[in-house]
């Protein structure tokens, strides 16, 4: 089965795809990466999205519109990817996976209750004329778990021939929030939200017009500046950092105005390169004391940050006795790697197979997840039910 999967991380500043063949051989699963890609929002969607998210205020009227422009949005960037695979040489795709785009995660006291991704399926499905998985997240909370992160569907399976050796390894992704997943020998799979990977630094980039960018891009802006040790302090107080796994977070938590609020609490002042240092240091020292905490060797690396030489370097330095890898090294594009995770979550969907992993999430049990918007012309892929595969082997065609 050949599944398209697309997702639009807590940078909202995109969307990521990625087209997989998956196929079953006995306990095991074949998976080749056919194509990815990467399309950004137009800049009047992304204005209207960010106005909408927390902590600024939006309207039912805003939700409506942006479910409808996300979607036409993910419908195009679907139809480019299957043109371009077409034109390739590509062999048909069966289904799309969409993630769409998370604008609220519902947490409170360390509980999920609930959370809303918007980027309407329909749209999709009727551009392209597949069905369509979506709305892969809330199964997982209504069984008691975090709905997050998904990822260790596919982290757990490509981190296991590692673990086999005996060794602890982790899965790292930098985006907006930094999410981790350990897997050690003779454990079950753990996996939590750690916490901001690059939602404040972007946050504070964004909101000074001096700026030319709003990212640190290739880690300039950090590399120009200071940590301020009071200030990480501060910063490292958050009650949220001690909270058990399995966890979660977003920009519910971590936003522009959260940085403002701990400048206040601090009462000092600090220019904007020495803020973003600080920031950095701040998530350079959350994971390395998860990882660190967990008995990790090695992590492999995606996401955003793993393209931000500073902050790679500032890991390094605050856990000396860990190797920070790419996800390279196992065949993992690091841009594409949860656009891949989500094409696996919609392949084991269309087969009837739980995409949760409940020691990773809190779920009381595994769940299928995901809601299926049948192809215009009616029928849905046959779904049988069967076990997970017990390991991956993935390649990467476009490499």
């Amino acid at each position: 089965m050949r599944v398209l999967g697309m997702i639009s991380g807590t940078s909202h500043d995109g969307i990521d795809v990625a087209i997989c063949h998956f196929e079953r051989d006995g306990d095991e699963l074949r998976g080749r990466v056919e194509l990815v890609d990467s399309v950004p929002y137009d800049d009047e969607l992304r204005r209207r999205l960010v106005a909408a998210l927390p902590p600024a205020g939006t309207t039912l009227a805003d939700v409506t519109r942006l479910d409808t422009l996300i979607g036409q949005a993910f419908a195009e960037a679907s139809e480019s990817a299957l043109a371009a695979h077409r034109s390739a040489g590509g062999d048909p795709v069966d289904a799309v996976a969409s993630h769409g785009q998370t604008v609220y995660h519902w947490v409170e006291d360390g509980v999920a209750l609930g959370t809303l991704q918007l980027g309407q399926p329909a749209w999709i499905a009727e551009r392209t004329g597949l069905p369509v998985v979506g709305d892969l997240r809330i199964a997982d909370i209504a069984a008691g778990g975090q709905g997050a992160p998904l990822v260790p569907l596919l982290d757990q399976l490509v981190l296991d021939p590692l673990r086999a050796g005996g060794a602890t390894v982790a899965a790292l992704n930098l985006g907006g929030i930094s999410n981790v997943t350990v897997c050690a020998p003779g454990a079950a799979p753990v996996a939590w939200d750690i916490g901001p990977a690059n939602a404040l630094v972007d946050a504070v980039l964004a909101a000074d017009p001096r700026t030319p960018s709003a990212f640190d891009r290739d880690g300039e802006v950090s590399a120009s500046g200071q940590v301020v040790p009071e200030l990480l302090e501060v910063l490292l107080a958050e009650p949220y950092y001690r909270d058990p796994a399995p966890k979660s977070t977003g920009k519910e938590l971590f936003h522009a105005r959260y940085v403002d609020d701990v400048l206040a609490a601090w009462g000092g002042t600090v220019t904007l390169p020495d803020l973003v240092r600080t920031l950095l240091e701040l998530t350079a020292r959350t994971v390395a004391d998860a990882v660190t905490a967990a008995g990790v060797e090695q992590v492999f690396v995606s996401g955003g940050g793993a393209r931000n030489p500073t902050l790679l370097r500032a890991l390094g330095a605050a856990a000396p006795g860990v190797r920070f890898r790419a996800t390279t090294d196992l065949g993992l594009d690091p841009d594409a790697k949860e656009a891949i995770a989500f094409a696996l979550i919609g392949w084991a969907t269309l087969h009837g197979i739980p995409g949760n992993v409940p020691s990773c999430t809190g779920a009381v049990a595994p769940r299928v997840l995901g809601a299926i918007t049948t192809a215009p012309g009616g029928g849905v892929l046959p779904v049988a039910g069967g076990a997970a595969p017990a390991s991956l082997v993935l390649e990467d065609a476009t490499r």
